[in-house]
C-alpha cells in the first residue's frame, strides 16, 4: 500500500457517553486509518509514528459533503452509515416534584 492511497473512514460522530447532550452528533467525520502500528521510542518510551494523516480529522455538515471531498481528492474511503436515534425527552422541572395533584409515588 502506498502512502497516497491511505483509506479514510467517513462516519457520523456518535453521542458522547459522558454527557447527555447531543452536540456535534449531526456532523460527519472523515478520519484516516493509521498506516501501521506505532513505534516505541527506545530512549523515552513514548509511542509514535511518522504517519501525520492519522492525526487528521475533518468535520462536514452532511454525508454528501464528506463523500464529495474524498472523491474530489481521490481519497479511497469506507462509508459507515448508522441509523439516527432520536430520544423522546420530555422537559421536566424540579417544581413538578411538589405540584398539587401529583399521582406518582415519591422515589425516596
Amino acid at each position: 500500500m502506498s502512502r497516497d492511497s491511505q483509506t479514510a473512514r467517513i462516519y457520523r460522530q456518535p453521542k458522547s457517553a459522558m454527557q447527555s447532550g447531543r452536540a456535534r452528533t449531526a456532523d460527519w467525520v472523515l478520519a484516516f486509518a493509521p498506516l501501521g502500528p506505532k513505534r516505541i521510542d527506545p530512549l523515552m518510551g513514548w509511542s509514535g509514528s511518522g504517519d501525520t494523516k492519522a492525526q487528521v480529522s475533518l468535520r462536514f455538515p452532511s454525508q454528501e459533503a464528506a463523500v464529495a471531498y474524498a472523491e474530489a481528492r481521490g481519497i479511497p474511503y469506507d462509508l459507515e452509515v448508522t441509523p439516527v436515534v432520536k430520544a423522546d425527552i420530555k422537559p421536566k422541572a424540579y417544581a413538578d416534584n411538589f405540584r398539587f395533584g401529583r399521582t406518582e409515588n415519591w422515589s425516596h
